[in-house]
């Protein structure tokens, strides 16, 4: 009898553990379906990226005779007598280099949207619902302050570039080559698009709990004197104008920003 009472646990003791064995294994198979499954949607949503920054590139480099004269176009025709300020090339092979590397630029840009959306929609599921509240305007008001910020610096570009020749003009001859020049503005224009980005950082901390409209007010002398002070330091040359325009819109979005606390960080 006792005999036949322990068989019955062991059997019953079996059973639970082979059981219990196989919800595991159940749950490791659908953990890793999941994961192979989310990778494969990654990989999906990066395929969509690349063909857009490949079809953008193709579209720019067909167009690349427009977007140089456009790009150089700020660069005064003072800047050299023996090229009536045109840029110059140092290689052979520098100038398709070069427009290959400013094709593939606006390539990147130009996709900006389609890579935002793809990563919105590879994140968004996972997300909760006041969370997407807040993602879907930071991504379009971050895309339009980029492109102000983009715009103003091309605006902004011509007067470092002007004093910059002209303090050289008496005593040196400048030829002005593809790779400087072009490096000269990325970084200028890239460096007001990342300004214009101020509101969408200083929201992002106040909705994380850093900041809030309160402390901005508090530290708003503070704060305007050191974006004033870092507008020298960013704008290259010693030109009045382009730090004066920095400034005042590091100011303006400063502002800006506690206006988009108050209506994407209230309590």
């Amino acid at each position: 009898m006792a005999t036949s009472n322990l068989d019955q646990q062991e059997r019953k003791l079996s059973t639970y553990v082979s059981e219990a064995t196989e919800d595991v294994e159940d749950e490791l198979a659908e953990s890793a379906m999941t994961l192979i499954e989310h990778l494969e949607e990654l990989r999906k949503r990066i395929f969509k990226c690349l063909i857009s920054v490949v079809i953008f590139s193709i579209i720019a480099f067909v167009f690349r005779v427009q977007i140089m004269s456009f790009l150089s176009s700020p660069l005064p025709k003072s800047s050299d007598a023996l090229t009536s300020g045109k840029i110059v090339v140092t290689g052979i092979a520098e100038g398709f280099t070069i427009t290959l590397l400013i094709s593939l630029a606006v390539g990147i840009l130009l996709s900006i949207p389609v890579i935002l959306y793809q990563t919105w929609a590879f994140i968004a599921p996972g997300l909760y619902k006041n969370e997407k509240k807040h993602a879907v305007p930071f991504i379009a008001i971050g895309i339009v302050l980029f492109a102000i910020g983009l715009t103003l610096g091309y605006i902004t570009i011509r007067y470092p570039l002007e004093f910059l020749v002209q303090f050289s003009s008496g005593m040196f001859t400048e030829l002005v080559t593809a790779n400087s020049y072009f490096t000269f503005i990325t970084y200028f224009m890239l460096a007001f698009g990342i300004v214009f980005e101020i509101p969408l950082v200083l929201t992002f901390l106040a909705l994380v709990g850093i900041v809030d409209s309160g402390m901005l007010k508090k530290k708003r002398s503070t704060a305007h004197v050191g974006m004033w002070i870092a507008a020298c330091f960013i704008t290259p040359g010693a030109d009045v104008y382009s730090p004066i325009i920095l400034g005042v819109a590091m100011s303006f979005l400063y502002e800006l920003s506690i206006i988009f606390i108050r209506v994407f960080a209230k309590k």
